[in-house]
């Protein structure tokens, strides 16, 4: 089995209290609900000697703008910065179609997505018609994604799939519909990038829902998901979290906001 290179891309923040991370207050002993709490924005490179694979692709200037966030640098430069060529690009895995994910789709010609059938279905049904619920899709990152099934460049999973020998992809739903967390053979063993199913080490360790929810219950489950296929807790890899930055060795190239997940972390900084 590969043992491949996982690196996690900081692209973007945003400061934000905890109360829009954690759905209800931490409980007795204080109540940090509106302390600091800010989050992060990544996009994933997963690679070895045979193949580059990106996970999720960010979101553009517009987005950007819309949505008030701190653009560190642009997530395809970001990957340019680390030797990635989106134009060389033949497996992209998005693990849901919410703006900060499935953005900058143009900037990969010659790749193939790799989605969960139940996303699709839940970015183009009825639950769209609720503002809340549509309110972290751009319909135009959206409508990107159903051209691109048109192009014939969607491998749809319905369930776990296989993106390449020792890259898989699981349904983690609560977040959204169709979430799914990629699993990576990597030296130190199975990495699990949790994407949204866990936005920060937080919301596992208070067993507490990130408030962008669609099926509290699902995601709760999902935790569950996460645990197994990592084996251990220090090799699930949140979403959004700052202090993955702060938990993993830095990524060589000074020009680059990176680091390697591949390595243990820190042992003073471990969870």
């Amino acid at each position: 089995m590969p043992a491949y290179e996982v690196i996690a891309l900081r692209y973007a923040t945003h400061d934000r209290p905890a109360s829009a991370n954690l759905l209800y207050p931490p409980g007795p002993g204080g109540d940090p609900h509106d302390a600091p709490m800010p989050i992060d924005y990544f996009v994933w490179v997963i690679r070895d000697e045979a193949r580059t694979i990106v996970v999720d692709t960010g979101f553009d200037w517009p987005a950007c703008r819309e949505y008030g966030r701190t653009m560190l640098r642009h997530p395809v430069e970001g990957l340019r910065s680390l030797g990635v060529e989106p134009a060389d690009i033949r497996d992209v895995v998005v693990t849901h179609l919410h703006y900060d994910h499935a953005g900058n789709l143009a900037a990969f010609p010659n790749a193939t997505f790799h989605l969960q059938d139940a996303e699709m279905a839940y970015a183009t049904g009825r639950c769209m018609c609720h503002a809340r619920l549509r309110g972290a899709f751009s319909v135009e990152d959206v409508c990107a994604m159903v051209r691109r099934v048109y192009e014939g460049r969607v491998a749809f999973a319905d369930g776990a799939g296989e993106i390449a020998p020792g890259v898989t992809v699981h349904p983690v739903p609560g977040h959204t519909r169709g979430l799914q967390c990629v699993r990576v053979e990597t030296a130190r063993g199975p990495v699990v990038l949790a994407s949204d199913a866990a936005h920060f080490y937080a919301n596992l360790d208070q067993r507490n829902p990130f408030p962008i929810v669609v099926d509290i219950a699902a995601m709760m489950e999902s935790w569950r998901s996460l645990a197994r296929l990592a084996g251990d807790p220090e090799r699930i890899v949140p979403g959004h979290d700052p202090l993955v930055m702060a938990r993993y060795p830095r990524h060589p190239s000074p020009e680059v906001e990176a680091v390697l997940l591949h390595l243990p972390p820190h042992a003073s900084a471990a969870p």
